[in-house]
């Protein structure tokens, strides 16, 4: 069974050997072409792989119990769909959030943008940056259905793997128009819904296509029954919340250096997040009036965000935040007590908890 460092080196060079083929394929489209290739490429650089990591894991869960170690190609070409489908997403994402930086580089349309002051073109840069960044994870939507169908066109298990990957796809777009649709529709409802509004989201757009379908697109590869399924989606759900709800604090109490992205970011982007549903609950109307006129702001300067932050740690907000992902951690663990799945593999999926839940990026 291969290590967590293995199984980023094996979809490393899964990636390298697709997008060499993508190049080969394209060759003959022109310069301007070939620059879009390595944009979709530049945003496969980097990352935790833990989508990856989550699918070989959930793989490796049921074919332990039948003593098979060597992972098929399908495997890796799914953990290397899961990888570029994530591309896809942060490249919307940025776009969608005005989002500057992206792993403590230019975010796609932003390098997009100045790739077209860097060539002297005409017309609106910042225009062209934002449409082909709605291009560009289009293109990479495509690679990743390219990389999960040729893998699996042999697998006997095709159809539940299609099946699961297809389900992930529309619960993390459905997902992402909610996260959207909530920065403007929370002044229209009720402030005792927006906790709840703001958990759909969180299970939507990120815990299942985080951890939840990786770990059962993996498991389908290696001929899950029902059982089995079951067992995942009940560790991999509550790990996915946990996962996100710890992302949503590092959007707010990040440190710059290690996140790759602003302190604060999520204040300038107006999430509505869980965490500011909670921080909206404890407060008197006038807070809640500070708190909403300061939200969403792009410009809010550094003592602004410090006033942000200090608003949501006195409301007690972040230690009910850190009490849930505790208790969503916890009921992940919970689920794996008994589980059909292989006992080496547990190890793996605990340690893989770990990293998704107590981290800094």
């Amino acid at each position: 069974m291969a290590s967590s460092s293995a199984v980023i080196d094996q979809v490393s060079a899964r990636l390298d050997a697709f997008v060499a083929r993508m190049r080969e394929e394209t060759a003959t489209y022109g310069p301007d072409a070939s620059a879009f290739v390595s944009s979709a490429e530049a945003t496969l650089r980097g990352g935790k792989r833990l989508r990856a990591r989550f699918c070989h894991a959930g793989w490796a869960s049921v074919a332990g119990l039948d003593e098979i170690d060597v992972e098929p190609a399908a495997l890796w070409d799914a953990c290397a769909a899961l990888e570029v489908f994530q591309s896809a997403a942060l490249v919307h994402d940025d776009l969608i959030d005005n989002s500057d930086t992206r792993r403590g580089r230019p975010s796609a349309h932003r390098a997009l943008e100045a790739a077209h002051v860097g060539q002297g073109w005409s017309g609106s840069a910042v225009d062209f940056g934002r449409a082909a960044a709605v291009l560009l994870g289009d293109l990479l939507v495509a690679w990743s259905d390219d990389l999960l169908e040729a893998g699996i066109a042999a697998s006997p298990h095709a159809d539940a793997v299609r099946a699961e990957y297809a389900r992930m796809r529309r619960d993390v777009t459905i997902g992402q128009f909610l996260d959207i649709a909530e920065e403007s529709a929370w002044s229209v409802n009720v402030d005792d819904g927006h906790a709840e509004r703001a958990l759909r989201v969180v299970s939507l757009k990120a815990a299942r296509y985080s951890v939840e379908q990786p770990l059962l697109i993996g498991a389908a590869i290696a001929g899950a029954d029902g059982a089995q399924q079951t067992a995942l989606r009940a560790f991999g759900h509550p790990l996915g919340m946990a996962f996100q709800l710890r992302d949503d604090v590092l959007g707010v109490f990040g440190d710059e250096k290690v996140t790759g992205k602003p302190a604060g970011d999520d204040l300038r982007e107006g999430k509505r997040t869980l965490l500011i549903a909670w921080t909206r609950q404890a407060l008197a109307p006038q807070g809640r009036r500070i708190v909403d006129e300061l939200l969403g702001d792009p410009h809010l300067t550094a003592d602004q965000i410090a006033s942000l932050q200090e608003i949501i740690v006195e409301s007690g907000a972040l230690t009910r935040m850190e009490q849930l992902i505790t208790e969503y951690a916890e009921a992940g663990e919970a689920a794996l007590q008994g589980a059909p799945l292989d006992a080496g593999a547990l190890d793996l999926l605990r340690g893989l908890a770990r990293d998704a839940t107590q981290r800094t990026a």
